[in-house]
């Protein structure tokens, strides 16, 4: 059992300035939650038992969420509101631990990644799914839990996931190519309809092995875009022929970095019961 997720959630959200000025951008409510909630209760449902968020060094929203307010526990007691008790508690049974990212130094998406690989173990894997979407699944499933099961069954270590998009926004994004055992072989950015390997868009939703958490530590900025990428790593991995298993995430897909994303998401949100 896959029992540690990896949550990245630094960065100043610039996107989606101006609220992000006093709101992080993980913690924007989608319904009556804020985004990194949905993604905390996937892992949970898996069976994940330590959370690491890696966060900024001006995060306080994300630690205020996930401890006990006792003024605001002492206040439902008085005004008879027990019932929303469960509402505001703690996560029980899991450990909650808090990394900072520096603002200064490296940028990219292997620099969180790296920064938790002292506390995966060899031979451990970890979810690492990052914090500003999350999947809805009315079915009460876990995606995390899926993907743990499928890497198990392949024999492997790692995989991750795709989400499918339509035809319009494969030539938007980076579509996943996977081999005749549904394994990965590359992700494509940006290709034309006609080029694309698939219709999987890369959901940014993992679980790693020690050696790709140690990549994601060492390895140098991307040499043409000057970031720390994790794509470099999970690439760097399969050239020394490591295997990555791919699975098809189910439920809808909320993109929650953008605007248009986070509007749409509370849109469709509100035809659903968010607690």
């Amino acid at each position: 059992m896959i029992t540690k997720a990896i949550i990245p959630v630094a960065g100043w959200g610039t996107r989606m300035l101006p609220i992000t000025k006093s709101i992080e951008k993980c913690m924007l409510p989608v319904g009556t939650r804020p985004v990194i909630d949905y993604i905390v209760q996937d892992v949970v449902r898996a069976g994940v038992k330590d959370i690491y968020f890696v966060v900024g060094e001006q995060s306080t929203q994300v630690q205020s969420y996930y401890r006990s307010n006792i003024q605001l526990n002492d206040y439902l007691r008085r005004a008879g509101k027990e019932d929303k008790l469960p509402l505001v508690a703690p996560l029980r049974d899991v450990r909650i631990h808090f990394l900072t990212q520096p603002g200064t130094g490296g940028y990219g998406t292997s620099i969180p990644v790296g920064l938790a690989s002292e506390f995966i173990e060899q031979g451990e894997s970890a979810f690492v799914i990052m914090g500003d979407q999350f999947f809805w699944r009315s079915d009460g499933g876990s995606n995390a839990a899926d993907l743990a099961e499928l890497v198990e069954s392949r024999g492997l270590s790692a995989g991750l996931l795709g989400n499918p998009v339509e035809e319009e926004f494969i030539p938007q994004t980076g579509i996943i190519e996977t081999d005749n055992q549904g394994n990965f072989v590359r992700i494509i950015e940006k290709p034309k309809l006609e080029e694309a390997p698939s219709n999987l868009s890369n959901s940014s939703f993992y679980v790693l092995n020690k050696e790709i958490f140690e990549l994601a530590r060492t390895l140098p900025a991307n040499p043409k875009r000057g970031e720390f990428e994790l794509t470099d790593a999970i690439n760097a991995y399969i050239d020394g022929g490591g295997v990555i298993a791919v699975g098809e995430a189910k439920g809808e897909y909320m993109e929650c970095g953008s605007p248009s994303g986070w509007l749409k998401a509370n849109n469709a949100m509100a035809k659903n019961v968010t607690r």
